[in-house]
């Protein structure tokens, strides 16, 4: 589980620095506690500085934030009647327990293992990681959901490829988190930027709109290049870190008559399903689609992919079970549903303190005034051209470890960065790339995404000693890996020129 600990090995100074990272922060305490003190932090924090009446003007709006003190009545008050509605309103909350009632039943009925002899396993051995990869940076098109399903299952295929089952889990989690932002095709994220954008430029040029695909090109190159830095990161840095796994490791044998059947019939049922989603999606007036608008960005479909997600791994775990004979009647079933919700107990004890902490933060109003004055003081530095942009995107990488959701982000920024930049000369949707990238690199470190505790909630299935260190440096050379990739490309895009997409210059028209 720990680092390669040889003291005649020569370590080159990235490991060193990782080895650094990894001792101390083991000595960090669990999870649940570092979240319970982070908290208590964020309560002093907004006493003090709500007493100094500290303040920033929202440059979007006009309006004054002023940090709010937690700690006298009000705050007291609002921290007790809110604690039960904090926990049960925490989006990953039911998110995670959803799509994990499928996930887990598709496990222990044996469908995913079957799944993997007759098709990952079978693949060429060179190919298996960058698939993962692309699939997970896919998977971010179906928004947080992918973060819950694909780390526990690429673990369980690292182990059956008798790789350590910590770095599968890091490689998935890190490539869908890190790579938020890229893909190939446009998600529900792109026209939810786009707004905010729009309401930014606005303020140059009202008569500015925004194309939601206007930064496609660059986004769906920036898929194609992270795809080998993550394969890069995950063999030649995270797995040799790691070491040989000494847990208990799955031998997986060829596959029965039976479980080909079962595996047919579970085949067949998720075509049937598919179908049946796109005849409720494609149609004109389909009830999946936007009732006003008809688009299926913005629809009852993306609001139900975490329920269809279940049902995915559900129907055809039933129907696998029933013909392998796993599952013979419905006392059998619900014994399954309950082991697959019965490792959950750690995360959700951990959401709960998550879901506190978060809500301090967000009613403390110390996040936006932080973000406003780090976006004053790169203002004030007078940079220009791709050193700017760069400084634009550390800012929005940092920020990152205060306010975990994009488009929260992107609601402060834009106000401030969009119209300044466009005074410069700078398109709208060069700005907008340059936030996508830092919003995406610091995503799989930042404990303010929930997702993260999700994450090691999942790790310690495998290493139950495992401690934030070790887990962080099996993350962190994901964060540096993309950001060092994308900068570069996004300073060859600046300078060749290239338009980022439909509608998406480089520059603005003189």
């Amino acid at each position: 589980m720990s680092a390669v600990d040889s003291k005649n090995e020569k370590k080159g100074l990235f490991n060193r620095f990782l080895d650094f990272i990894e001792k101390y922060g083991n000595r960090l305490p669990d999870p649940v506690m570092l979240f319970v003190y982070i908290a208590i932090i964020i309560l002093i924090c907004s006493a003090i500085f709500g007493a100094l009446g500290t303040t920033a003007v929202n440059p979007g709006t006009g309006e004054e934030i002023k940090v709010v003190n937690l700690l006298n009545g009000d705050g007291l008050i609002m921290i007790l009647t809110n604690l039960v509605k904090n926990f049960t309103s925490f989006p990953p909350l039911g998110l995670v327990l959803v799509v994990m009632l499928g996930v887990g039943l598709a496990e222990s009925t044996g469908l995913i293992s079957t799944v993997m002899k007759t098709t990952i396993l079978h693949a060429p051995k060179k190919l298996i990681l960058p698939t993962i990869v692309l699939v997970a940076i896919l998977g971010n098109a179906a928004a947080d959901a992918a973060m819950v399903v694909l780390p526990p299952i690429v673990a369980m295929i690292f182990i059956a490829l008798g790789r350590h089952p910590i770095a599968g889990l890091a490689a998935a989690y890190a490539s869908v988190a890190g790579g938020f932002s890229a893909n190939l095709i446009l998600s529900v994220l792109d026209p939810l930027v786009a707004g905010f954008t729009e309401i930014g430029a606005q303020i140059y040029d009202p008569s500015y709109k925004a194309n939601p695909a206007m930064n496609y090109y660059f986004l769906a190159v920036s898929t194609l290049v992270l795809v080998p830095v993550a394969v890069f990161v995950t063999t030649k840095i995270v797995e040799p870190r790691l070491g040989k796994y000494e847990g208990e490791t799955e031998q997986l044998e060829k596959v029965t008559p039976t479980e080909k059947k079962g595996l047919l019939w579970a085949a067949i049922s998720v075509l049937l399903i598919l179908g049946i989603v796109l005849a409720l999606s494609l149609p004109e007036k389909a009830i999946f689609r936007h009732p006003e608008t008809g688009g299926l960005t913005v629809s009852p479909l993306m609001d139900s992919l975490v329920p269809l997600m279940m049902i995915l791994f559900l129907v055809p775990s039933i129907i696998y079970g029933k013909v392998v004979k796993t599952l013979t009647n419905s006392k059998e079933l619900a014994d399954h549903l309950a082991k697959a919700m019965s490792g959950m107990g750690m995360y959700i004890v951990i959401a709960f303190v998550a879901a506190q902490m978060i809500a301090y933060f967000n009613w403390s109003n110390l996040g936006p005034i932080v973000a406003i004055k780090g976006a004053e003081t790169l203002e004030a530095l007078g940079l220009k051209g791709v050193p700017l942009f760069i400084g634009f995107i550390i800012v929005a990488a940092l920020i990152n470890f205060l306010i975990a959701s994009s488009s929260a982000k992107w609601a402060i920024l834009a106000p401030v960065f969009v119209p300044m930049f466009m005074i410069m000369g700078y398109s709208p949707a060069l700005t907008q790339a340059a936030y996508r990238i830092g919003d995406s690199i610091t995503n799989p470190i930042t404990p303010m995404l929930a997702y993260f505790a999700i994450a090691l909630t999942f790790a310690k299935k495998y290493e139950p000693k495992i401690g934030i260190g070790t887990f962080m440096t099996s993350l962190l050379p994901y964060s540096i890996g993309f950001g060092i990739m994308w900068i570069i490309l996004f300073a060859i895009w600046y300078l060749l020129g290239i338009p980022l997409g439909p509608e998406g210059e480089i520059f603005l028209p003189q």
